[in-house]
């Protein structure tokens, strides 16, 4: 047999680890060459030498992970590595960076970020314990603060019996609205400049889309950016990207914002920071001024909008012109209190001396910058004249939001991501809709770009089932949730439990939920009830449990072996043409002639189909059944669109059929 030839520069030294015999084969004891990571790691290779973009839709078990981090490892460059989960970003930094670094003759560095706000600031730990505000007399403040004087890292995850939902954290967090820069008196102890440091000095950076997203938005503010320049990225499950970047590059004001701000400002007259008694009367008036004015702002705007009202454009200017007439005006006396802030705390900002060090405590500067904030982000939103945003107002438990999102984040990810580095994978086990990356491309701008498919490493013909119900009702019918709950109560009789039951939505959850538990004794757990990681570890640890659960749990959740055997999805995820973004992206496609449902709808359920059912098969020794409930997978001919997505297991519309599948050891 001839000689295969080698391989040159970076290509062939990353193909000497994948191979047989190869440095992972030596340090990994379990490993086994597989043709499809050697692939796409060569491709990726390509990328950090020449530059582009490569998409990459890896089917799971194909070792993506380590198929893009030799190949960076290798090129001695700064690569930035964005996942869409903390829990493959903690895989990745604890995990396969160890790993690699046993493995490879290679020398390098790597550093884990998260966002600000998961760091605590030592700056405002200073200011609370110094002050007189109800937030200085806070029982958790004595405990973060012993803390932030032994931690190396200020992650609010070293501290495991803090409460998730900790109000009081955000008095503490290093956030960048918040933050002062260079003129803080902490700033070279600050853990977000430590981290900043570690980022800028090391070879691989990780961080999640969040992060991406926020940096990007605030790049434009010295204060706000954390993420070092890099030359190449890798986008990994990018197909989540399309929607972070809608979260991060658009708008919003609430009544928490306003609240988190007037705290800000009392905390800083409480700090002794304004020396004179008629100034910190002026702030303070003006501070309840804006809580009055705030109030009625947003009272106003829930009635006005208590429909929950959303229209496009200069359209709801015209549409709810009449209705928001006396809101606008409230809202101007609200612009007003926050102009006088503004003013008033830039009248007390530091003045500077000869060696450039501030006079005074520069924390007024960052004041005085959000109320400026605020108010023109107010203004735009009660202006809502771009038609590249729709305006809509958002109600959650007793907070009001007035929000701005961009309908089209394509042309900002191709600015402010992708156009910013050499090189860029985008990678994920679920990129393509009808065998193309077609959907993907035009969602995140990309243009010209190299492309592969890499097939699943796991044999789905001998380990799972398509369970495909024979008769079930129209899904927006009264009937189904009952229907539901019956093929739900046999399937889980047949897995013994061991299951995943994924809604769209909490009301079908609540209903389903309502029949099963009434006919079945294994161990139930709902979403909501506990948080998400121990929801998971109780469904790990508990034999035969069974987990309710909706959006969350359809992606990023791992659990290897018989615990999980049987995944049931109660409806195709079509998005809600009634949420204002998704409403708005239908109107663009239908108002340049596209076809939306076809386009847009059905791709993107495809894709989050494809997730769910993804949640099932881990390993090459899982065995499982895959069941959809919706009648629609047989009876539209959109349908066919959804059976050829998701894995090639067998079909079967009978529940013997499900039985003897489980009966087979």
């Amino acid at each position: 047999m001839p000689e295969v030839p080698a391989l040159p520069g970076l290509a062939g030294l990353t193909a000497q680890v994948f191979r047989a015999g190869g440095a992972l084969s030596q340090a990994l004891p379990d490993y086994e060459p597989r043709a499809g990571q050697a692939e796409m790691a060569a491709r990726v290779a390509d990328v950090f030498e020449n530059g582009g973009v490569l998409l990459a839709e890896a089917g799971t078990g194909t070792g993506k992970t380590l198929a893009y981090l030799v190949p960076a490892i290798l090129s001695r460059q700064r690569v930035l590595i964005s996942t869409g989960t903390k829990n493959l970003q903690e895989q990745i930094y604890f995990k396969d960076i160890p790993t690699l670094r046993a493995a490879l003759d290679v020398p390098f560095t790597a550093t884990y970020m998260k966002g600000r706000a998961n760091y605590v600031c030592l700056h405002r730990i200073d200011l609370l314990s110094e002050g007189n505000s109800p937030q200085s007399h806070d029982v958790f403040l004595p405990i973060i603060r012993d803390w932030s004087k032994t931690t190396d890292t200020g992650d609010r995850a070293e501290l495991e019996d803090l409460p998730e939902d900790l109000p009081f954290w955000s008095e503490v967090a290093a956030t960048a609205e918040a933050c002062i820069g260079n003129d803080c008196p902490r700033y070279s102890e600050c853990f977000v400049t430590r981290m900043r440091q570690r980022a800028a000095e090391s070879d691989v950076v990780i961080v999640n889309h969040h992060l991406l997203c926020a940096d990007a938005a605030v790049r434009q503010n010295a204060f706000g950016e954390v993420i070092p320049a890099c030359a190449y990225a890798v986008v990994d499950e990018a197909h989540q990207l399309e929607d972070v970047a809608t979260q991060y590059f658009g708008f919003s004001i609430s009544t928490y914002r306003i609240e988190d701000y007037a705290r800000d400002v009392e905390r800083f007259i409480a700090s002794g920071s304004v020396t004179t008694r008629s100034a910190q009367m002026e702030l303070q008036q003006g501070v309840d001024r804006l809580r009055d004015h705030a109030r009625s702002f947003f009272t106003e705007v829930a009635f006005a909008h208590r429909s929950n009202d959303r229209v496009r454009g200069e359209e709801r200017v015209r549409a709810t012109d009449q209705s928001l007439a006396h809101t606008r005006e409230v809202a101007a006396y609200m612009a007003g209190s926050l102009d006088l802030l503004e003013g008033g705390l830039a009248l007390l900002a530091p003045s500077r001396s000869p060696d450039d060090e501030p006079s005074a405590p520069s924390d007024v500067v960052a004041l005085s910058r959000r109320a400026g904030e605020i108010r023109d982000e107010l203004r735009f939103l009660l202006r809502a004249g771009d038609p590249a945003y729709v305006y809509f107002v958002e109600f959650r438990g007793k907070s009001v939001f007035l929000r701005a999102s961009p309908i089209d984040v394509s042309e900002i990810v191709r600015d402010l991501l992708l156009d910013r580095v050499r090189g860029t994978v985008l990678t994920s086990a679920t990129l393509t809709v009808d065998g193309a990356f077609d959907y993907v491309k035009g969602r995140l701008g990309i243009g010209q770009a190299e492309e592969v498919r890499l097939a699943s490493e796991f044999d789905y013909e001998s380990q799972a089932l398509l369970y495909l119900p024979p008769r079930m009702p129209d899904p927006r019918s009264p009937e189904f949730a009952l229907a539901a709950g019956h093929q739900v109560i046999e399937l889980l009789k047949r897995s013994q439990g061991r299951a995943f039951v994924l809604f769209t939505s909490y009301a079908s959850l609540r209903s389903v939920q309502a029949i099963v538990e009434m006919a079945l004794e294994y161990p139930m757990l709902v979403q909501g009830t506990a948080p998400r990681s121990q929801l998971l570890k109780q469904f790990r640890e508990t034999p035969n449990s069974v987990l309710f659960a909706t959006s969350s749990f359809w992606q990023g959740v791992d659990v290897v072996g018989e615990a999980l055997s049987c995944v049931i999805v109660d409806k195709l995820p079509f998005a809600s043409p009634s949420d204002p973004v998704t409403s708005a992206r239908i109107e663009a496609i239908r108002a340049r002639g596209g076809e939306p449902f076809d386009e847009y709808q059905v791709p993107l359920a495809i894709l989050t189909l494809q997730q769910g059912l993804g949640r099932l098969i881990r390993h090459r020794r899982d065995r499982g059944v895959l069941a959809v409930l919706d009648p629609r997978m047989r009876t539209k001919g959109y349908g066919r669109r959804f059976i050829a997505s998701v894995p090639p297991a067998p079909v079967v519309h009978n529940l013997d059929a499900v039985e003897r599948f489980f009966s087979i050891v």
